[in-house]
């Protein structure tokens, strides 16, 4: 059952709703853009909105996963951060860009799913269950809890809709609050 159709109650209810918050600036910062606009970059960076939709749906799949199967699910093995192969480097950035033939449209409908799943892992999982960390120099933690990558997802998710706010307003003056 998901999250949505369940009571929840407390810690719970209380990690729901936060995410739940950050995923509604994030859908809609990108409402009613043409694809051609999710992918216009209005800044120095490589961002842009479909980009960054993207991640954060792939980010959320893929912290979704370490909850359930721990490091096994970050498929990071092989991979040096800190001097990544071309390869490597371009399958990452990846991440970040509307593909040929992704719309805006599908990628929304993609996250929704992907957010859908998170919420129904919400009602039932341990949150005090723990898995260990894959080795990357942006954790200084080796292990984190269920709650620990709930709140990884909520800050990820918060931070790319903060990033998401700036490249519409830069693109038509679209605010997403004020």
């Amino acid at each position: 059952m998901k999250a949505t159709e369940t009571t929840l109650t407390g810690e719970r209810a209380d990690l729901h709703q936060a995410l739940a918050n950050a995923r509604h600036f994030l859908r809609f910062t990108a409402q009613n853009l043409t694809d051609e606009q999710a992918t216009t970059r209005t800044t120095v960076s490589e961002l842009t909105l479909g980009g960054l939709v993207k991640h954060v749906s792939a980010v959320e799949r893929q912290w979704q996963q370490f909850m359930v199967k721990g490091k096994a699910a970050m498929n990071w093995d092989g991979m040096d951060f800190s001097n990544p192969t071309p390869e490597q480097w371009e399958a990452f950035a990846v991440e970040f860009t509307m593909q040929p033939g992704e719309t805006l449209e599908g990628l929304l409908e993609s996250y929704a799913q992907i957010a859908a799943e998170t919420d129904a892992l919400l009602a039932d999982i341990d949150l005090d269950a723990t898995h260990e960390l894959p080795k990357a120099p942006w954790f200084v933690d080796t292990h984190w809890s269920v709650r620990r990558t709930l709140l990884h997802i909520i800050a990820e998710t918060t931070q790319h809709a903060g990033h998401a706010d700036i490249i519409r307003e830069s693109l038509d003056g679209q605010k997403s609050m004020g």
